[in-house]
């Protein structure tokens, strides 16, 4: 099968708590030094679990005035930063204004002005007035508003679009912009994912839900994937933004392709509402989407950026799913949330980054806290940083609602 066109990735910005430039971020993912520890910046007192992966060397003042800053939340400045870094890489391209779009993912929006707005509703904030709320409340938390203040603030005028398929949404919207740019419906396309998820209202609904870890006596080693004693997966927050062009445009430009998407596939379970089929048939279909849409064979790729979430579950379903789809000859796994945590909608946005500097450094990263197999899970996880072979790298994004997202990349 023909690949459809591959796209060329030539910017990349990422905000993390592992690192908020490439350069810091691979730094500390290839080094499987665990971000984790407890969260200090929001009161968690009120929630059982008080630990995440939070980004503590952000500052909006950086990228917003303070008026500015005031009319966005978290989830947006991450965002603003992180395409604003992307386009920088990219080397700021020259195109008509209606000619780039923007799709950005995200699974909640502004949580932070949600919760705020709902104490200030409620007169729980010191000085609040009980039954006002901000005027601003509902541009602020609309999940959309990230995609639009980049819009706004670089003028791009093509389609601006919001993703929202939870953990799935980063690597949906990356996908979505490939599409953008091979039907033509753009020239460059901003895309990538944002979540700022660690409010104690959120962290204490996933920990009902018993999806979060309880280590709470060690935060840095609660976060396992595919390990045989996870507990669950550790919350994180971030951005990632990539810029995307059709390959002959960036090259005639002289631009640097980072990397090339290749293919993209998505599907959806429509087996559970929160959990995925035990034998892992949805995401084995999706992968082998991605491939045929490479034009791509399971021999090609030499190693997957897994979903690996750290949760009992998930983690099972998607090694039966990578075994259906590649047998005894499985490239080797990793899993970054070892590292930083689930950051949901962003997920999937900063994973597809940590495949484009995989291949850029052919070095294969490692899964952090990987130490015990779990019988049930036959896979050859990478638990030091390896060289990474000739060919493919596959990067996997599943979520609740049962929506699957696999990119498919190259060497640049």
């Amino acid at each position: 099968m023909q690949a459809r066109g591959s796209v060329a990735i030539t910017g990349v910005g990422i905000v993390s708590a592992a690192g908020s430039s490439p350069e810091s971020f691979w730094e500390t993912v290839v080094g499987a030094r665990t971000v984790a520890h407890r969260i200090e910046r929001v009161d968690m007192s009120e929630s059982p679990v008080r630990f995440g992966c939070e980004v503590t060397d952000f500052e909006a003042h950086t990228v917003l005035s303070p008026k500015e800053s005031r009319r966005t939340d978290r989830v947006t400045q991450f965002t603003l930063s992180a395409a604003d870094a992307a386009f920088r890489d990219a080397g700021s391209p020259e195109v008509e204004a209606a000619r780039v779009a923007t799709v950005i993912g995200s699974g909640f929006g502004g949580l932070e002005t949600a919760d705020d707005g709902a104490r200030e509703f409620l007169g729980v904030n010191e000085s609040a007035i009980k039954g006002r709320i901000n005027p601003l409340f509902i541009p602020m938390v609309m999940p959309n508003a990230s995609a639009a203040a980049v819009s706004l603030r670089h003028g791009f005028r093509g389609p601006s679009l919001c993703i929202s398929t939870a953990c799935a949404a980063g690597a949906h919207a990356i996908g979505e912009g490939m599409r953008l740019l091979r039907e033509g419906s753009a020239d460059l396309v901003v895309a990538g994912g944002a979540e700022a998820p660690l409010t104690a209202w959120v962290m204490t609904a996933f920990a009902a839900a018993q999806a979060l870890s309880r280590r709470e006596s060690d935060p840095g080693a609660a976060s396992r994937p595919f390990d045989r004693d996870r507990d669950g997966f550790v919350m994180g927050e971030g951005a990632a933004v990539v810029v995307l062009e059709r390959i002959d445009d960036a090259r005639a430009r002289g631009a640097v392709v980072r990397a090339e998407l290749l293919g993209y596939g998505r599907n959806t379970d429509a087996y559970h509402l929160v959990a995925p089929p035990p034998d892992g048939r949805g995401a084995a279909d999706c992968m082998r989407l991605a491939l045929g849409d490479a034009g791509a064979t399971p021999d090609d790729v030499v190693h997957v950026n897994a979903h690996g979430t750290s949760t009992v579950h998930n983690d099972v379903a998607e090694a039966s799913a990578i075994r259906a789809v590649f047998g005894d000859s499985a490239p080797p796994v990793t899993s970054v949330k070892g590292v930083l945590g689930h950051s949901i909608g962003a997920a999937g946005a900063i994973e597809a980054v940590a495949s484009v500097l995989t291949l850029a450094s052919r070095t294969m990263p490692p899964t952090a806290n990987f130490g015990v197999a779990d019988p049930a899970i036959d896979l050859d996880i990478v638990t030091a940083a390896r060289a990474l072979p000739d060919g493919l790298v596959m990067s996997n994004s599943f979520a609740f609602g049962g929506h699957n997202a696999v990119l498919v990349l190259g060497p640049g």
